[in-house]
């Protein structure tokens, strides 16, 4: 299909760049931007306001974050679901909270999320893309511990967000034979039904990838490969795109005082990419859209309650 694409203005907010540019989340306690290089094995902390970066070494590939409700991180490894305390100085403390049973070698966690009740979820993957391995699912970690797999058959599990109301659950599989977005019912004890199509990305430039839910509704996914963010009504409706400076963004989040910043994480392709700068791959940048965005809720390991 033919798309117009905005052009923002784009601004690149650290000199640090990712091999893997992941999950980028926004700490309104701290009014600092946190993320992951997946495969460089690191946490990172953006100070906007002095524009100072931090990092803190992982001994694992980290996939995703999200806050916890008391202090530091829920995050998925390679190996299960741990809680991170990074510390002054360049420490970080992590306490395994779950082990996973990869169904096969050379898996990790990917894309993940903290719902809007205070749960966390994440997908699974094969590392190796090239495989086409649909034997990765899809997660949910609360107080009952890790679940069994709610969503199997997942090559590249993405794309995880949630409704305002917390009633439904976005995922999408990235990988080059599936490139779909769904929407799940999800129930207050956390089940999942009702799944559905939500987007099919083969009729819009790109992959989807990472992604986040604006103040309206609207669902924003990195369309990797096509250096662009989509934005989707609630009725899975394209109503804008959003050119970037990098061909492989890889998750969004909305973050500032307002909540109308919108950061965006990439990573580095292992070829150079025709017509962008290769310095900036790997980049965080931030644009300003228009919109606002939502507040992510902390994990909350008293849930579900006794």
């Amino acid at each position: 299909m033919t798309v117009a694409f905005e052009t923002p203005a784009v601004e690149i907010v650290t000199a640090v760049r990712s091999q893997v540019g992941e999950s980028p989340l926004w700490s309104v306690a701290e009014q600092a931007l946190w993320w992951v290089d997946i495969e460089g094995r690191r946490l990172h902390r953006l100070d906007p306001a002095t524009a100072k970066t931090a990092t803190w070494p992982v001994d694992e590939r980290i996939g995703c974050i999200g806050l916890h409700r008391d202090g530091g991180f829920i995050a998925a490894l390679e190996t299960g679901i741990f809680r991170l305390d990074p510390k002054a100085g360049g420490a970080l403390v992590a306490e395994r909270l779950a082990i996973v049973e990869h169904p096969q070698d050379g898996m990790r966690f990917n894309d993940g999320r903290v719902d809007r009740s205070g749960r966390f979820w994440s997908a699974t993957m094969v590392r190796d893309m090239s495989l086409g391995a649909a034997v990765g699912a899809l997660y949910r970690f609360d107080g009952r511990g890790l679940s069994a797999p709610l969503v199997p058959g997942l090559a590249t599990g993405n794309g995880l967000a949630f409704s305002a109301d917390g009633r439904t659950l976005y995922l999408s599989d990235s990988h080059p034979t599936v490139q779909k977005i769904w929407a799940f019912d999800l129930a207050a004890d956390g089940a999942l039904a009702n799944r559905r199509v939500f987007v099919d990305m083969a009729d819009h430039p790109g992959r989807p990838d990472g992604a986040a839910i604006d103040a309206d509704g609207c669902y924003w996914t990195c369309a990797t490969d096509a250096g662009a963010l989509l934005r989707f009504t609630p009725q899975g409706r394209l109503d804008r795109a959003l050119k970037l400076p990098v061909m492989k963004p890889t998750m969004c989040a909305f973050g500032g005082l307002e909540l109308d910043d919108l950061y965006v994480a990439s990573l580095i392709p292992a070829k150079p990419a025709d017509g962008y700068d290769p310095a900036l791959a790997g980049a965080v940048m931030v644009l300003r859209p228009g919109v606002r965005g939502l507040a992510e809720r902390p994990f909350d390991p008293a849930l579900p309650a006794a």
